[in-house]
C-alpha cells in the first residue's frame, strides 16, 4: 500500500473523531458531525466519555476558539487573520474536520486565481458540443460546498485579486451563486459556510473591501504570548512532523528549540529577552512555523548525516534561511544581533560560531 505523506486531519485524527461522536448528545447544528463543545474538545484537546484522550490541535487561548466554533453555528463566514506561521491554516483544516468531516473542500488563493476557480468553470468540449447546460458546468470546492452544506475553505483570501475576492459577496450575504449562463442559481443548502484565512504581512498581499470585509467574522490568531508556549506548541509539531517522516528525536531536542526560539523571538520582537538591548528586526515573520520548520530541518541533518546528533551546526544553516529573507539587509540585522548579543553568551557560544560560519 502506498504511504501518504500527509493525511487529510479527519483521517489523520479519526479515531478521536469517532470517540467524541460516539457519546456526543448534545444539541448540533444541521449539518454539522459533532456538537460546539465536542469541536471545542477536538481543537483544545481533553478527554471524550470513553476515556480516549484528545490531543490538543491548537494551543493557545480558548475564548478566540469559542469565538470561531460559535460563527461558525450562525450563517456568518469566519475570518482567519494574522501574521504567518499563526496556524491560521492547521486551525481550519481541524474546524472543517471537527464540524463537517471534511476538510478537503479547499480553494488555494494565489495572483493567479480567476473567477471560475472560486465560482465555476465549464468543459468546454462538452460547451462546444452541446452548448450551456449543467453537464458542462464544473463545479468548484464552494459550488459543492454549497450544494451539500458543507464548510469550503479559503487560503490566503488576500492574495486574490479585489476583483475575484468581491465575487464572494453574493455568496455570503445572499447564500446563493448566480449561473446567468443557465438562467439559474445554485442555492447553498443548511450546513454551508466558509473559513478563509488572510495575512497582511507578506508582500503581495491585496486588501479586502470594505464590502467583503463585513461579511466576515474576524478572528486574530496572534503569535503566542509567552516563551514557555512557544515551546510547547514548537515541541509537539517536531515531534509530530519527526513521526511522519521516520526521523529520530534525539534528547537534547527540547534545549535546542528552547534556543533557537530565543534568537527568533528576540529578532521578530526587536529586543533581547530582558528588554536591555534594543534590535533591529528582520524583514521576515520569524514565526513559530518557521521555528518547526528549522527544527525538523536540523532533525533531517542529524539523522542523516550527522550520527543523530543535533547540533548548532546542523540547526544554523536552517536559522540563516528562515531570517535572511532579504540578502543585504537581514544579513546585516543578523551580523549585527551575533556581534551585540549571542557573542556575549558563552551558553550560546556553538551558536555564534555555527551561524557565523552560515552567512
Amino acid at each position: 500500500m502506498t504511504a501518504l505523506l500527509r493525511l487529510p486531519a479527519e483521517q489523520a485524527h479519526a479515531p478521536e473523531l469517532q470517540a467524541l461522536a460516539r457519546d456526543d448528545d448534545a444539541q448540533k447544528p444541521q449539518g454539522w458531525t459533532l456538537s460546539p463543545k465536542a469541536v471545542l474538545t477536538y481543537l483544545l484537546g481533553g478527554k471524550a466519555a470513553d476515556g480516549t484522550v484528545i490531543s490538543p490541535k491548537y494551543v493557545g487561548s480558548r475564548r478566540l476558539m469559542e469565538t470561531a466554533v460559535a460563527t461558525l453555528a450562525t450563517d456568518r463566514a469566519l475570518l482567519l487573520l494574522g501574521v504567518p506561521g499563526t496556524a491560521k491554516s492547521w486551525v481550519s483544516e481541524h474546524l472543517a474536520a471537527a464540524i463537517m468531516g471534511d476538510s478537503t473542500m479547499l480553494v488555494q488563493c494565489t495572483a493567479g486565481t480567476d473567477e471560475n476557480q472560486i465560482r465555476y468553470g465549464w468543459n468546454y468540449a462538452e460547451l462546444l458540443a452541446k452548448g450551456p447546460s449543467e453537464a458542462a458546468l464544473v463545479p468548484t470546492p464552494l459550488y459543492r460546498a454549497m450544494q451539500d452544506g458543507k464548510l469550503c475553505r479559503l487560503e490566503e483570501l488576500t492574495r486574490m485579486g479585489s476583483d475575484v475576492q468581491d465575487t464572494l459577496i453574493t455568496v455570503l450575504s445572499e447564500k446563493m451563486m448566480p449561473i446567468p449562463e443557465l438562467n439559474s442559481a445554485v442555492y447553498a443548502t443548511r450546513g454551508f459556510n466558509v473559513i478563509a484565512t488572510a495575512n497582511n504581512r507578506d508582500k503581495g498581499v491585496n486588501e479586502l473591501s470594505s464590502a467583503l470585509k463585513r461579511r466576515f467574522n474576524v478572528v486574530v490568531l496572534p503569535l503566542p504570548n509567552d516563551m514557555e508556549e512557544e515551546v510547547r506548541i514548537v515541541s509537539k509539531r517536531v515531534g509530530e512532523m519527526a513521526g511522519g517522516l521516520d526521523l529520530p528525536v534525539p534528547k537534547n531536542v527540547g534545549d535546542e528549540i528552547a534556543r533557537v526560539l530565543t534568537i527568533f523571538r528576540e529578532l521578530r520582537s526587536g529586543a533581547t529577552a530582558d528588554g536591555k538591548v534594543t534590535l533591529k528586526t528582520p524583514s521576515g515573520s520569524l514565526s513559530t512555523a518557521e521555528a518547526i520548520a528549522t527544527v525538523v530541518g536540523g532533525l533531517s541533518q542529524a539523522a542523516w548525516f550527522d550520527g543523530g546528533k543535533l547540533s548548532a551546526d546542523g540547526l544554523a544553516p536552517n536559522m540563516v534561511g528562515a531570517i535572511v529573507k532579504d540578502p543585504v539587509q537581514d544579513k546585516a540585522v543578523l551580523e549585527e544581533y551575533l556581534e551585540t548579543v549571542l557573542k556575549k553568551r558563552p551558553d550560546y557560544a556553538a551558536y555564534y560560531k555555527a551561524l557565523n560560519d552560515s552567512l
